[in-house]
């Protein structure tokens, strides 16, 4: 009957007489925003490529929900995974490949170790990107909306942040780096508290792309001109960031190439073949829109 047809035995069925599935668990805590999206599609054509399926398991950022699936792809329903943003901790992490689990890590929550292959995009050299672009325009009174705290990506955008002003001789003020969640709602109280200083900033470095958009909502409700009277920077090129008008100056992630990524590692880790590197950093690249302007307190003096 299958010749009759035409089809052939796929590399997935032949695994299944060598006790492979064919099947890659890829975690991710939700596939809309864009973000998670992109990473996801990534994940998904490399698998192809490679003649495997993916079995998806949103995780709606929930611990213990991620534990539980993870528990059923680790007892023989897949050959391994890819863990988007993965909610376990280091020691958790570090345990499950003791436990003989192959996985890959993509845009890691904290910093994991040694022992895990993770896949990222440069977060400090293009916050820094970001912030020399800006430097260069005039500004001095660049604010920053952040992150939370703990995560690995909102330490390495902070770095870049303060690298940048060091290197242009900018004395950081406190007063210009609020921490939000990474959504448009936290990106407007954000910018609505850095319009009520006395010396409102006059540029604006949003750690995401949503957090921009809150930002220039806010600007707009407060008839404040982007980028007339204060420009603004995201970080991600999320489609959004390209479709809101003025269109967001971001630094660009390379969303689908880090799923890629974290599937050409992982299939070395199934032919148990060494990695080249355990931990890879993918560039980012500054993406100019019509978010970002000259300073206009330059303008004025020249």
């Amino acid at each position: 009957m299958i010749r009759e047809h035409g089809y052939t035995a796929s590399r997935s069925a032949r695994g299944l007489s060598s006790g492979r599935t064919g099947l890659i668990g890829v975690t991710v805590p939700r596939i809309h925003p864009a973000y998670f999206s992109v990473i996801v599609a990534g994940v998904a054509d490399a698998l192809y490529e490679h003649d495997m399926r993916i079995v998806l398991c949103p995780t709606l950022h929930e611990h213990d929900r991620e534990v539980s699936l993870l528990a059923r792809l680790v007892h023989g329903t897949t050959d391994g995974g890819v863990l988007i943003l993965p909610e376990e901790s280091p020691s958790e992490l570090r345990g499950l490949m003791t436990h003989g689990f192959r996985f890959v890590v993509v845009d890691p929550r904290t910093r994991i170790g040694a022992q895990v292959p993770t896949v990222s995009a440069a977060n400090a050299s293009g916050a820094a990107q970001a912030m020399e672009y800006l430097l260069g325009l005039g500004h001095r009174r660049i604010a920053a909306i952040t992150g939370p705290t703990g995560l690995m990506a909102t330490q390495e955008r902070a770095r870049g942040y303060n690298a940048a002003l060091a290197a242009a001789g900018v004395r950081p003020d406190p007063a210009l780096v609020i921490e939000s969640e990474f959504d448009v709602l936290g990106g407007s109280v954000a910018a609505s508290a850095l319009f009520d200083l006395a010396e409102r900033p006059t540029a604006i470095f949003a750690f995401s792309d949503q957090l921009a958009i809150g930002a220039m909502q806010t600007a707009f409700a407060r008839n404040l001109r982007v980028p007339e009277d204060v420009s603004i920077v995201g970080f991600d090129d999320t489609a959004e960031s390209e479709l809101f008008r003025p269109a967001v100056t971001t630094v660009r992630q390379p969303l689908a190439e880090m799923g890629r990524m974290g599937v050409s590692l992982l299939t070395r880790l199934l032919a148990n073949r060494q990695l080249e590197a355990v931990h890879v950093e993918l560039a980012t690249e500054l993406i100019v829109r019509g978010s970002t302007g000259e300073c206009a307190e330059l303008a004025a003096s020249a």
